[in-house]
């Protein structure tokens, strides 16, 4: 039911930033940003439990840790760099937003380095 919670608090907020845009735009853009953290910061419990488990099933199948720490902190530089896009863009710079998204993807590959170099030395220690 915590979903009808944040998506309950959610309109209700953008209804009242709907009223208060009309006179005073700027404490409007602050309210919806404000809504926006204080929805994440709600949820972040929820990504704990996640993290928790993903990390009890590789311990389970013996999964070397590094990758499992390469895979969280994807996920994580994925998200924030969601969130934080479309926080520019609700603020109306696209442009930013744009830029943020490509160092995501850009800092996400950095990351994913070790794993592809793992993958490739598996492949070449099978070819004769």
């Amino acid at each position: 039911m915590e979903v009808a919670q944040v998506v309950g608090f959610g309109v209700i907020a953008t209804v009242f930033i709907i009223f208060i845009r009309q006179n005073r735009p700027d404490i409007a853009q602050l309210l919806s940003i404000g809504v926006g953290v204080i929805i994440v910061v709600y949820v972040l419990g929820y990504l704990k439990m996640i993290v928790d488990v993903i990390t009890d099933l590789a311990l389970e199948a013996e999964i070397n840790t590094i990758f499992l720490r390469t895979l969280l902190r994807v996920i994580g530089v994925a998200y924030l760099a969601e969130f934080g896009a479309q926080v520019c863009r609700d603020a109306g710079e696209g442009s930013i937003a744009g830029k943020i998204e490509f160092a995501g993807k850009l800092i996400i590959l950095v990351m994913a380095i070790p794993v592809l170099l793992a993958v490739l030395e598996s492949i070449i220690s099978f070819v004769p």
